[in-house]
């Protein structure tokens, strides 16, 4: 088949490679008609995550059609339109039990911490990615759900991270009506936490980024109040200023390791990969929060030194949250808005890419070319 296969930092491109085949009762083979490049896989793609090998694929964010089921497979049958969460879980562990899937105590023997995602490094599992024409799909009664009739395609690959990530974002953030919240990060989850936090009650919605074109889309997409940090001179006091002095009530956090890295992690991370990023954005949730007020992180952090303010978080009295998202617990509330038409995942996709064109396209989205917000690869099979 033809897949996307990661050659070191700055360098993917398209091979041949063998197809993925069952290899547990359980197991699902997908051939993928839609996938995604994700803000998060940015930090694959420049070297920043700890033991990602050569030869993996990447891609957490695809859907699909049921090429081939094993013996034990109940739920689905070959042909069936499926989607499939990013996270990879048994649904039987303790903390499947409890929703909690992208804690999953059964699917990652690298880690205690987090789960498994599905391209996303061996610190996550080491499972390969649908950045290509098939993907194994483990635990194929529990994970993938067969895509509603009246769902289109394009909407149905936002659910599978990007919208529920989001959408969970303002959930930890525990919104009352009438709220202030601030989202750090105009890329697609802190546009879909921004949308979302209106469906959870907000007053006001402010969006910080520094990129004017992912601005315009926060306040057409999601109807917010815009602050461009580059051209403040500081950030939490220009946010401050705009909250009567006192904070907003919720901030979150859908930047997270700043997938750009810092010069440090460019300079050494190859080689060393020190860290996942650096916590400004989190440092700034923490200074812009109103005391007692609360932080949702939900942007993706790996392994990180760097210090963050929990002195001044403890001080101020904040409630912290944060944790990566449990797709499919968020998916019948997202239906529904979608079904309703108060949410259109798909308004933010702004390119589509062939799979063989991908290393173009991880170019652009990481160079933040052409307007491109969310990139959606097409495998030639679609």
């Amino acid at each position: 088949m033809r897949a996307m296969v990661y050659r070191g930092p700055y360098r993917v491109r398209v091979e041949e490679k063998a197809p993925p085949r069952i290899e547990h009762p359980n197991d699902a083979i997908v051939r993928v008609t839609l996938a995604a490049i994700c803000g998060s896989d940015l930090h694959l793609y420049h070297g920043m995550m700890p033991d990602t090998r050569v030869g993996t694929t990447f891609g957490h964010e695809f859907i699909g059609v049921v090429d081939e089921v094993g013996p034990s497979v109940q739920t689905l049958q070959p042909g069936d339109r499926v989607m499939v969460p990013f996270n990879v879980f048994c649904g039987t562990c303790w903390f499947c039990a409890r929703g909690l899937y992208s804690n999953c105590h059964n699917v990652n023997p690298n880690a205690t911490a987090v789960g498994a995602i599905y391209g996303y490094s061996h610190t996550t599992g080491g499972y390969d990615g649908g950045q290509a024409e098939y993907v194994r799909v483990p635990f194929a009664d529990v994970g993938p759900t067969k895509i509603p009739d009246w769902m289109d395609s394009e909407d149905a690959l936002m659910c599978t991270d990007a919208l529920p990530t989001g959408y969970f974002g303002a959930q930890l953030g525990d919104i009352t009506e009438g709220d202030v919240v601030v989202v750090f990060g105009a890329g697609p989850v802190g546009l879909y936490a921004a949308k979302s936090a209106w469906l959870m009650g907000a007053g006001r919605v402010i969006v910080v980024d520094h990129l004017d074109y992912r601005l315009d889309l926060a306040a057409t997409f999601a109807h917010a109040e815009t602050l461009n940090f580059g051209q403040v001179g500081d950030v939490v006091v220009e946010l401050k200023k705009l909250t009567d002095h006192l904070g907003a009530d919720v901030v979150i956090d859908a930047v997270g390791a700043e997938a750009d890295g810092n010069l440090l992690q460019h300079l050494t991370s190859a080689k060393l990969k020190l860290q996942g990023g650096s916590p400004i954005a989190l440092n700034w949730a923490i200074d812009a929060v109103r005391k007692g007020g609360t932080v949702s992180v939900m942007g993706a952090y790996g392994p990180m030194f760097s210090a963050v303010k929990f002195g001044d978080a403890f001080n101020k009295g904040l409630t912290i949250r944060a944790n990566q998202c449990p797709v499919k617990r968020q998916w019948p509330r997202l239906f529904e808005h979608i079904r309703n038409g108060y949410l259109k995942p798909s308004e933010i996709i702004t390119h589509r890419i062939p799979l063989d064109h991908i290393a173009e396209g991880y170019h652009i989205f990481s160079a933040k070319l052409d307007g491109c917000v969310k990139p959606v690869v097409v495998p030639p099979a679609a």
